[in-house]
Order: structure tokens, then sequence, then C-alpha cells
């Protein structure tokens, strides 16, 4: 399937216009506090935005549609979930993270517990951050793919190349700016394509809810108690107030955002109002899926959907008008592009490399660290392109398959930050034995249970938080190591 050259010249526009603004905004970029974190002086109202397209990327653009395509509005407990996350994120974290100048969240590890315990949880979120940000890149190529009829790989490719460069040079600035840019074109585009989806009923917005209600739809709560269904309410209510404190509370990703504000109070409330725009942005995704679904009954397509992921794509090729298509395809590359890819080499450098510098007595110019950080961060958007290459084999729901990596992780280091902040008598070594146990006992529930994936960061953290204190009684707190 091809495009017209209107719809590709917009596109390219677009990405190009990104690049553009990363050099632009990365001219000045003197040290590693202006590249990771904005020299600490960006405004409540941008790092909002930022939190939000970080969050929604393809995956929700594309999968969350499908979801409802396939399913109903039982994502929304999920939702919720995220909501009530968020306030215990602002009051509980938050606070730990404006003690002092930090460039990333594992410091605060470093501070309580020691160097290994800092170090172990950095390695697992650039390793974890490389798995499910690759994911989402192979999410958005399936569009790509559709368009110009290339292979995995070279989509894959473009558009990783894309987000190297503007990240390379713009640093954190880059990222949030184009975060802005990125929710407000992929916000554009859906409410676009859900009025172009409701031109194309007959009946318009009564026949979608005509049709929606008939299916079975809107159908939102779901009370039955079973661990292994992820979209139920208590899943989705307590494990996802659980993912969203492991995810916003102590992931580099949205924890280098708020040291880029301009104090604890601004990143509060970015957190705060993140929240309920969250909830409305699923809202209308799923309405999509669900306007989706009601065209497709009354149009059905002549080569049925090998997987949901594809449904939306393939109406906004099909269906909609030159020019329009170019828009579409902007927002979902725009829900693609945000990166992750400053947070990992923030994380390497400021984590790893530096504590082992200042072993061996090696001070590092700043402007040095600067240049390390941007070779790493060209290295982890290398990384993330082959695991998007690698992804095309992947069998399951990619929103599923995202979120399940995130929250496997993040609930591990959940505990250890709760063994700092809630305990007195874990000290380094304990806490190691706590991680190790809970990194081992969820591989286990990972790839043996049934469980459901919004429990574990709730089943981890617990696990870990238990290890941590049992092993206390065998190797009691100690002085902090270095």
């Amino acid at each position: 399937m091809s495009v017209g050259a209107l719809d590709l010249a917009i596109l390219l526009a677009y990405m190009a216009a990104m690049v553009g603004l990363g050099l632009w905004l990365g001219r000045g970029a003197r040290d590693v506090s202006e590249y990771a974190v904005g020299s600490r002086d960006l405004p409540w109202w941008l790092i909002l935005f930022s939190i939000i397209a970080t969050e929604t990327s393809s995956v929700t653009f594309l999968s969350i549609p499908g979801f409802a395509f396939e399913r109903n509005f039982t994502w929304l407990q999920i939702a919720l979930g995220f909501l009530v996350g968020r306030f215990a994120v602002a009051f509980l974290l938050l606070p730990q993270y404006f003690r002092g100048s930090l460039f990333t969240a594992y410091e605060v590890l470093h501070h309580r517990f020691g160097g290994a315990t800092r170090q172990t949880a950095s390695a697992l979120f650039i390793v974890t951050r490389s798995l499910a940000d690759g994911l989402r890149l192979f999410l958005s190529a399936l569009v790509l793919q559709e368009m110009m009829g290339i292979s995995i790989p070279w989509a894959v490719a473009a558009l990783g190349i894309t987000t190297i460069v503007y990240t390379y040079v713009g640093g954190i600035r880059a990222v949030v700016w184009t975060d802005l840019i990125q929710f407000v074109l992929y916000l554009a585009g859906a409410l676009v394509a859900f009025g172009v989806i409701l031109d194309r009923l007959p009946g318009g917005w009564d026949q979608l809810v005509a049709l929606g209600h008939a299916g079975g739809k809107f159908r939102v709560l779901d009370f039955v108690p079973d661990w292994s269904e992820p979209y139920g309410f208590w899943a989705g209510l307590v494990g996802g107030t659980f993912i969203t404190l492991g995810s916003h509370g102590v992931d580099q990703l949205m924890v280098q955002r708020y040291l880029s504000a301009r104090g604890l109070p601004e990143a509060r409330r970015a957190v705060w109002v993140s929240g309920l725009v969250v909830v409305a942005q699923f809202a209308l995704f799923l309405l999509i899926g669900v306007g989706l679904w009601s065209f497709y009954q009354l149009h059905p397509p002549a080569v049925p959907f090998d997987r949901a992921d594809r449904v939306f794509a393939r109406f906004i090729l099909d269906e909609l008008p030159v020019g329009l298509v170019g828009l579409l395809l902007g927002a979902i590359f725009a829900a693609a592009m945000t990166s992750s890819l400053n947070s990992c080499a923030t994380v390497a450098v400021n984590d790893l490399y530096l504590p082992l510098a200042e072993r061996k007595g090696r001070q590092i110019p700043p402007e040095r660290q600067l240049r390390l950080t941007r070779v790493l961060t060209a290295l982890f958007g290398l990384v993330q392109i082959a695991v998007g290459i690698a992804s095309q084999w992947v069998k399951s729901s990619i929103v599923s398959s995202v979120l399940g990596i995130a929250a496997f992780t993040t609930g591990i280091v959940l505990g250890v930050f709760f063994l700092g902040m809630f305990t007195r008598r874990v000290g380094q070594r304990a806490a190691l034995a706590g991680f190790v146990f809970g990194l081992a006992a969820m591989t286990w529930i990972y790839f043996a249970t049934p469980l459901a994936w919004p429990w574990y960061a709730l089943v981890g953290s617990l696990l870990t938080v238990g290890a941590g204190l049992t092993a206390s009684w065998v190797w009691p707190r100690e002085e902090v190591l270095p």
C-alpha cells in the first residue's frame, strides 16, 4: 500500500522538523546539567505534556483502539489505577528527588544503601527500557511498512535513526519540546480520525453508540475474581496503582522530567494534572476502537486483520483522504518518537561510568561527560533498533508485552525503594538479596504462572520487600558502602 506525494511530503516534513528542532535546541548545551535536566528550569506545563506523550507512544495510538476493537472499554479500569498511582507518586516519592541536585532516580538508593544497589537498579532500567521501547518502535514500523511496502528492518531503522539524531544533539530540552509537539499532533490526528469514522457511518454518532451497545463494547467494569485476567477491576485499580508507582515513581524515564522542573511544587502539579488528561485520552482512543469496530461491521475488510494492532493503521491508509493520511501518519510517528535514549545515557554515565571512574581516582571533565552522554545516546538508539527488528516475531499484543516488561521490573526496583524509605534495619547486602530474590521470583512468575501483568508490580515489590527484611536478620544494616 503506497501513499500519495502530498501525504509523503507532510510526513517527511514532520520528521525533518523534529530533527531540525533538536539541532536548534541543542546548539547551546555546555554541560551534562543542561543536556540531562535542562538546567532544572523547565515549566510544569511543559513537563506535564512530556509525561503524557512519553507514556502514550505508538502503543496507545494503535494498540488501545485495537483493544476496544477486539474487546470493550474495560481498559479504563487500568487507567483508574494510573490516576490513583499518580497521587501516591506525588506525595510519597517526589520529595525524595528534591533533596539535593540529583541527575537520576537511583542516586537516592546510593544515599541510602550504597553504590552497588544504585548500579544494579540502573542496569535493570537500561535493559528493560531498551526492550520496551524497541517494541514500541516496531509497532510504529508496522505503519511505515503498510505505507511504503518496505521491510520491517528498514522501517524500524528509519524511525530509530530519526529519533537518535534529534535526541543526540538536543538532550532533554529537545525531548520535552518535541514531546509537546508530538502530543498536540497525535491528539489532533486522533480527533480527525474519529471525525472521519463518524462521517463514514451512515447514522454518525447515534449509530456508533447503538452498534457499540449492541456489541457490548461500552462495558467498563469487570469484577470477575480471576488473577489471570489483566482487565478486571481489582487488577486495574490495585495493579494499575502499583504500576504507576513503579513507572512514574522510580523509573528514570519519568524521574528525569521531574528533576528538570523548577521545584517540587511544579513537579507535583505536572504529575497530578497528567493523570486526569491520561484518563480522558484513554477514553478517546477506546472510543476510536469502538468506531472502527462499528465501521468494519458495516464494511468488512477484504482481507481479515491478522492482529488488532493493525486495524487503525489500515483504516488510516484505506479510508482517509489525501492530506489527512499524512497528518495521521505523522501523528503515529510522533507517538513513536518520544525518546528514552537521553534517560538511558544519563543513567549509564552518572550511575555506572562516573562512580567507576571515581573509584579509580579519575576526574572526568564536564565536556567529556557531555560527549560521552551523547555517544551513549546514539548507542542505545542502535540497541532499540535491534530490539525493534527482532520484535516482528512477538506473537502477543504489543501493548501487553510493553506493559508486562515494565511492570515486571519496576515492581522490583519499587520494592528496594520501599526498603530504603520505610525500614532502618535493611542495609545494602540485605537490599541486594531482596533485589535478586525478587528478580528470580518474578522471572518464574512471568514464564511459569498465569498471573496477569497488572499484578506484576505489586507482587514484585512485596516479594522484594519481604526478602530484604528477611535477609536483614542475617545481614543487619552496615555503614553505607561507596
